[in-house]
Parts: structure tokens; sequence; C-alpha cells
């Protein structure tokens, strides 16, 4: 049988834009995605890398108004580990499944240089997890229990004299598998003017080592001017706490000390409002959509290629992964 060749033209350049006569409805397709999305609930997964005793349990408490029980870790394993737990959270109607992963063990090895490995092994396994289900001859990506990581908080020690080669180390090896936001743990500890002048020195050092971090997106009109504002704030020098005192006649999340009260959700005391604002409130599906057509894209192409499959036909015209796996 004669193969039949099919004259195919670019229609973007033919496309042409008419007027209706009357209404349609498909400009009911937006409400129809949202109802879709929050019936079938969201994900999000964060990975939550620092020393023992930066507070990372209890910023995530924090951050989401909960107390998610984490039992102290230890200081002795000779080894990184990564403990993930998953929670089921839900505000007003919509349903989030929060995975929090935690390195435990991280940095308290006498030789620290490798402690990045264990978690580029876990990013990676996440992604090979997806890969081989997106693959599958019967697949079902909908009810598949996403793990791949969205988010990398890195929490540094509040020394005030720049980053430890470990940071600069682990952050660099992480850069291109997922979004990294780092953070100042433990803020109070330090005081402003040492707390200015070590966001810069962070700053200064992570781009001189070409460590890639986390952007809010700025091309979004309606979040653009507030995401210009908050990169520059980046380290974000954060303060949580499980604690609550009263303050003006209402109980806050605060830390209290004998020279006062630094109050978690006071912008004046530190950034933890512009991290929850960042992170949850504005960016959370950002770092989503960056996760798949970013990181995992490439950890996908490059999967793809050890396979044996090539991004050109026959004729060696460019073909589209996607397609191929989808056609």
């Amino acid at each position: 049988m004669a193969a039949v060749e099919v004259e195919r033209t670019r229609t973007e350049n033919n496309i042409r834009t008419l007027p209706l006569s009357g209404h349609v409805g498909f400009d009911n397709l937006p409400d129809q995605l949202v109802n879709k999305s929050v019936q079938n609930g969201f994900i999000f997964n964060i990975l939550c890398i620092g020393e023992t005793g930066l507070g990372k349990s209890t910023l995530m408490d924090s951050l989401f108004n909960t107390n998610f029980d984490a039992t102290p870790s230890p200081h002795t394993l000779p080894n990184v580990k990564l403990k993930a737990h998953t929670y089921e959270l839900q505000e007003s109607n919509v349903r989030l499944k929060l995975t929090i992963v935690d390195t435990v063990g991280y940095g308290d090895q006498i030789n620290k240089q490798d402690s990045f490995k264990s978690v580029v092994e876990y990013i990676d396994t996440q992604f090979e997890a997806y890969l081989q289900e997106e693959l599958k001859i019967k697949r079902s990506l909908n009810a598949y229990h996403d793990t791949r990581i969205h988010v990398c908080l890195y929490f540094i020690c509040p020394t005030g004299h720049g980053l430890k080669s470990i940071d600069l180390v682990c952050m660099k090896k992480l850069d291109t598998k997922v979004n990294i936001i780092p953070i100042i743990a433990k803020a109070d500890t330090i005081s402003k003017t040492e707390l200015s002048k070590f966001k810069s020195k962070i700053i200064s050092e992570l781009s001189a080592n070409g460590v890639e971090i986390y952007q809010f997106p700025t091309d979004d009109e309606s979040v653009s001017e507030a995401n210009t504002t908050m990169n520059s704030h980046v380290p974000f020098a954060v303060v949580g706490s499980t604690d609550f005192v009263r303050v003006s006649n209402k109980m806050v999340r605060a830390r209290q000390y004998p020279w006062g009260t630094v109050q978690v959700e006071n912008e004046l005391h530190c950034d933890f409002v512009k991290l929850r604002e960042m992170l949850i409130r504005t960016n959370m599906e950002d770092m989503r959509e960056k996760t798949h057509v970013k990181h995992y894209e490439l950890y996908r192409k490059k999967r793809l290629e050890q396979m044996g499959f090539t991004d050109v036909d026959a004729e060696n015209k460019p073909i589209s992964f996607q397609q191929t796996f989808e056609a």
C-alpha cells in the first residue's frame, strides 16, 4: 500500500479571528477547570534541608497553622536519611495532600561533603517513579500520587558569616533538579544590622558560585509587582514557634525571651509572612508547574536518551517526546 503524503501547513499563520453572533458557552471553561481541580484536590511536596536543630519542623507547623507531631531527630546517624510524611489538609472546600520531606542527620557527619548525595538520589527516585508511570501502556496519571519535590526550603545557619561549603555544594547539585528557596533559620538570634549584611553576603556567594535559586515569576501582571519586590528580600529571615502569647488582647505565635517577644507574623520582626505569602498564597502553582515543565522535563529527556529514544524522526525532523508517548 502506497504511503499517502498529507500536506501540512503552518496553521498558526492562517488563524482567523471570528466574531460570534450569540453566546456559545465556552467562556465557562475556566469554571470547569476550577471545579475539576477542586474535586481532584491538590498535591504539594516540600523538601526541608538543614542541619539538626534549625527549627525545620517548627517552621512547617507555623506555615500551615497546625501541628504535624514531628519526632525529634537524632544527632548520631552515620548517613543522611530522608523521611517523608504525607498529610491531608483542608481549607474551606479545597483539599491539599501535603508531603514534607525532612533530611534527618544532614550536616551531622564528620565528612559533610557527601551529604547532598542522599538528597539527589531521593529527588531522582521520585522523577523516575513518575517517568515509569508515564511510560506504562495503561496509565492513570490523574490517580497517581505525584511525589516529585516542588520546592526545597534550604535552611541556612544564622552565623552571620556567610554560607558554609556544604551549603554551596548541596544547592549547586540541586539547582537543576528542584526549585530552591534559601531561608535564614532562627533569624531572631542575630541583629537587624548583621542580618542585612548576612543576606547580601549569601546572595553574593550564591551568584559567585553559579547557584540558581527559584525566582518568583514576574511575567504575570497580577503578581509581577509583589513578586519583584519579594525577590529582593530573598533569603527570607524566618522565625517559627509552636507557642502562643497574648499581645494587645490577641493570641499570636511568638517566641519569648528575657529581653522581649518576637512575633512570628509581625513583619517588623522577621520575614515569615513574606515566605508564607510567596510559598503558599501566591506561587504554589508556579512551583508545581516549573517542577513538571523544567526540572522533570530535563530528567525525562536524559533518561529517554539513555533508553535509546531520539528527538528526531527517520527523516531527521524534530519530533516531540510528549507526542511520542501520547500517540
